[in-house]
């Protein structure tokens, strides 16, 4: 008995401490704790287009010889741009954003972003970083808009953009690319589309709520389903784009116009045909709700339906419907305009 004793003694003596046994693995890098900068209490940041939007970036002192360097990674490229970087006293501002980025500065510990304006293309990723020899450390946050994705497809039919033409298409229609993100979320809100389209980064996507036999069959499960990436250059399907709250109003001129009378229609009343973004962003933030065609500024005939309604296209779900692109002579309808 007491020999058990003693040898329980000695292996307690000879056994590691009990935080040792549950130590790291060599190599195993243990995780950076935040020393200067505060964790940011709210990580994402909701805007819309054309607001004003502040990142929130708090220092809890300020080492010696520090800077602070806000960047923004794009998914397109997966690279990140330099924004404008600031010493406490002086600051350099970097890149298409600089004409609407300042830091707010309303303490000597604040190297919060603010950016005036807000712009589609400012939705993503954003870094602050502090820059202090060896011991640099960085916060994320995500700058997100409010919005709408449609999809969008060309006059000559269905799968005829490669990536380049399709990223132009959606700026030609005030918008642009959707993220993954916006596409998911579009998606649970009801996204419906049986047709691959491109999205920002490169890939190829396409979103559906209800199983169908054209639409992959009957059996795979609703969701976002994935062609992943495909050769920007060759490959060709359609667009999904982005759009935002309107610094404007779009209305509705009623009469039986050819497309060429339906522009010259909206410049009669010092406006401007409106653009396939605009009349979903109409829809979505100003609940534009009518049941007339009309024309819109790439000749496709549209019109916004926001209570469903059985003379409205019968459909049982909010959106915006289409007639497709007729023809340009043709004097059956209206037309959108829009004025900013």
């Amino acid at each position: 008995m007491h020999r058990l004793l003693l040898l329980g003694c000695l292996w307690l003596l000879a056994a590691p401490p009990v935080s040792s046994i549950f130590q790291r693995p060599t190599g195993t890098p243990a995780p950076l704790r935040l020393q200067y900068l505060l964790e940011p209490l709210h990580p994402t940041v909701h805007t819309q287009r054309g607001a004003t939007a502040t990142l929130p970036c708090v220092l809890r002192a300020l080492p010696r010889n520090y800077r602070v360097k806000w960047s923004k990674v794009e998914p397109a490229n997966y690279r990140e741009n330099i924004i404008i970087i600031t010493n406490g006293l002086y600051h350099k501002n970097y890149g298409p954003l600089s004409p609407r980025v300042h830091l707010r500065h309303s303490h000597r510990y604040d190297a919060s972003l603010t950016i005036t304006d807000v712009a589609l293309e400012d939705e993503g990723q954003y870094r602050c970083q502090l820059v202090n020899g060896l011991d640099d450390e960085s916060i994320s946050l995500t700058l997100h808009l409010e919005g709408v994705v449609f999809p969008y497809q060309p006059s000559n039919g269905r799968y005829k953009f490669n990536y380049h033409e399709a990223k132009r298409a959606c700026e030609q229609q005030d918008s642009r690319l959707a993220t993954y993100q916006q596409l998911y979320k579009a998606w649970t809100e009801g996204l419906d589309w049986c047709n691959a389209g491109w999205i920002l980064d490169g890939t190829v996507h396409y979103p559906i709520i209800n199983s169908r036999e054209p639409c992959g069959g009957r059996l795979l499960l609703p969701g976002v389903r994935t062609y992943g990436a495909k050769d920007k250059q060759k490959d060709r399907f359609d667009a999904f784009c982005f759009t935002s709250a309107l610094q404007g109003q779009v209305y509705f001129i009623r009469g039986h116009l050819n497309f060429k009378e339906a522009g010259q229609a909206c410049r009669n009343h010092g406006a401007a045909i409106a653009k396939v973004g605009q009349l979903y962003s109409a829809w979505k933030f100003s609940q534009l709700d009518r049941c007339d065609g009309g024309w819109l500024a790439d000749g496709s005939v549209r019109y916004p339906i926001t209570t469903p309604r059985e003379r409205c296209g019968g459909l049982p779900d909010p959106g915006v419907r289409s007639f497709g692109f007729p023809s340009k002579e043709m004097r059956t309808y209206g037309t959108y305009c829009f004025v900013g």
